[in-house]
């Protein structure tokens, strides 16, 4: 849509249909736009990261996320907001009915081309059942950014003839989100066994010794297998917009 809009405005001045002033007011909105005094959209975004920008909904307002969801929306055919609570996705959905509100991890999301072809390469796993949420939040920003995810739920170290159950369906994988808490040792067991990048995502699910989610962090980061890294606790989102990179790679521009 952003590109649509500078050849647009580019055409319209062209014919003469729009005097040079106006045009250039009109791109002003392209770099960054303010909102209501509490936000900077980065609505250049999209042109420069091929994805635009992804609100963060926790800390904020329902009507603030309004406001930042229907100024993106106005330039976007997909908005993602993540960390969103049951309460705050009734309101906006009340005044923006177009998006869509998924509990598990807590997204609502606007989609207006969800028929677009879906590139495959992607698989995302957990430990347990208990980290499907971040998992989702992972699966669902890959798709969101047109690629196909298979999930592979409950296939922790615990059961390890469950993981290896599925190890054709890893081998094939160009990029793997692996999403654990308790202590994080399935990222190093799939980077053991497979030839793509895999990406890390510790969890805050555990006991007490498991400090929120630290102990997996630092047994990701310890991992002595290779190609493994490891984004934040319980960044679902930030392991699925990488995924979804990598994934994409090779693809024309």
């Amino acid at each position: 849509m952003q590109e649509e809009m500078l050849r647009e405005l580019l055409q319209a001045v062209q014919r003469g249909e729009m005097d040079i002033n106006d045009a250039m007011q009109r791109l002003r909105l392209l770099p960054f736009e303010s909102v209501g005094g509490f936000a900077h959209l980065d609505q250049h975004r999209a042109i420069r990261c091929g994805f635009p920008e992804v609100v963060f909904g926790q800390g904020k307002t329902p009507e603030q996320v309004v406001q930042i969801v229907r100024r993106l929306a106005e330039r976007n055919d997909r908005v993602l907001v993540t960390r969103v609570a049951a309460e705050m996705a009734q309101v906006v959905l009340e005044q923006i009915p177009e998006m869509a509100y998924h509990a598990v991890p807590r997204l609502l999301i606007l989609n207006r081309s969800p028929d677009t072809p879906k590139r495959p390469g992607i698989v995302v796993a957990t430990g347990g059942t208990a980290d499907i949420p971040v998992a989702e939040e992972a699966a669902m920003t890959a798709e969101l950014m047109d690629q196909q995810v298979v999930r592979l739920y409950d296939v922790g170290v615990a059961g390890l003839h469950r993981l290896l159950g599925h190890l054709e369906v890893l081998q094939r994988a160009r990029v793997i989100v692996v999403v654990a808490g308790m202590e994080g040792a399935l990222a190093s067991v799939v980077g053991g066994l497979v030839s793509a990048p895999v990406i890390a995502v510790p969890t805050s699910v555990g006991y007490g010794a498991n400090f929120q989610g630290l102990s997996a962090l630092l047994t990701m980061l310890n991992s002595c297998a290779t190609g493994v890294s490891v984004v934040n606790i319980d960044n679902g989102f930030g392991a699925g917009y990488l995924a979804g990179l990598i994934n994409r790679l090779g693809d024309p521009a």
